[in-house]
């Protein structure tokens, strides 16, 4: 059973009478960066599946402004659950361990740790969790992005773990400056504490690419129809283009020993990725919904750091004659192609239009 604490007012609600008659919405730097760009996706050179049909009365918009359709965030945890048939909304989800709903108590609005100007996505995701070498542990895996960290063992048996992910990895280092009011407790409690991160065993860098897909259909049906069709798409695509495919959990310690901190140089790390279904993030009308985490590590054909390294760009209307000439353009040269550009999020947590 989990231990949650006690809801209160949030501090910020609080704080906020006494500062200003109203909150100011969030706040994230929004950057007009100079990216590589190509204006439309190329032509495929191979046969593709079919574009999907759509049901009655639920088109796809093919003609509205894609670029900065994205809900600024610092940080969004994709929870590894393992399925793809998530109910509408994710923290409602009766149907078992419901860790968006425990994300949600802590740091969605009215949650303890609540930030309006450090917002948290938090999404479900298809890929399975890793296996422990304690099976009799419940635990959950999530991939923490842009920072590209994977912690592949959080245990679900109390709070505890839950309270560590958030203060150790996903509060501000650094508070906004409209907090400099409140008072010295309330800044502490908002900031993160690295001596959390101790208390999650495993946690490693992500060097995979990851291909996410938007596939809720229980949220709307054009996303459900589409994330399969792409899923296995951008499965087909990608090793043609010198990119493994990845399936199964990223850790399984029954069979492998884990990996040793500094025993694979930089230079051996292979290209890798894995394509996963995810739960919604904004834009039905523009599905399919497309977001691709470009890991740090990522290299180019010649072996010089990939322009888009350490990125996450987010795109619309992808149809499964786009995936070829998404992989090339952006997964292999790092080019953003501006006709389906939704925006982008840096590493270091700045949202990107063109």
């Amino acid at each position: 059973m989990s231990l949650r604490p006690l809801i209160r007012t949030p501090w910020w609600r609080r704080a906020a009478s006494s500062r200003r008659p109203s909150l100011f919405p969030l706040t994230i730097t929004t950057t007009h960066r100079c990216l590589n760009t190509v204006p439309k996706c190329p032509e495929p050179t191979c046969d593709c599946a079919d574009t999907p049909s759509m049901p009655w009365g639920q088109g796809i918009d093919k003609n509205g402004n894609l670029n900065g359709l994205i809900a600024a965030y610092a940080q969004q945890v994709l929870i590894c659950t393992g399925k793809d048939d998530w109910a509408s909304r994710i923290d409602e989800d009766n149907g078992g361990d419901n860790l968006a709903a425990d994300l949600k108590e802590l740091i969605g609005r009215g949650g303890v740790y609540s930030d309006p100007y450090h917002n948290i996505s938090v999404i479900n995701g298809s890929f399975p969790s890793a296996i422990s070498r304690r099976p009799e542990v419940q635990t959950t895996s999530v991939y923490l992005l842009p920072s590209f960290k994977y912690v592949p063992f959080l245990p679900r048996v109390s709070f505890d773990s839950v309270q560590a992910l958030v203060k150790g990895y996903l509060l501000p280092e650094k508070l906004h400056p409209m907090h400099d009011g409140l008072s010295p407790i309330h800044k502490d409690r908002l900031t993160r504490k690295e001596a959390y991160q101790h208390m999650l065993y495993g946690v490693q860098d992500v060097n995979d690419v990851l291909v996410l897909i938007c596939g809720h259909g229980q949220r709307d049906k054009r996303c459900g129809i589409y994330g399969p069709v792409l899923q296995e798409e951008f499965e087909r695509q990608l090793p043609h283009a010198g990119i493994d495919v990845l399936h199964g959990p990223a850790v399984d310690e029954s069979v492998t020993a884990p990996q040793l901190p500094g025993t694979v140089s930089e230079a051996e790390i292979p290209r890798t990725a894995r394509v996963g279904q995810i739960s919604h993030i904004g834009g039905h009308k523009f599905a399919g919904n497309v977001i691709i985490y470009l890991p740090p590590t990522l290299k180019n054909n010649a072996g010089n750091p990939h322009p888009l390294a350490g990125h996450g760009i987010w795109y619309g209307r992808i149809d499964p004659r786009h995936v070829e000439g998404v992989i090339k353009e952006t997964i292999i040269n790092g080019n953003v192609i501006a006709d389906h550009f939704r925006g982008g999020i840096s590493q270091n947590g700045d949202i990107l239009r063109l």
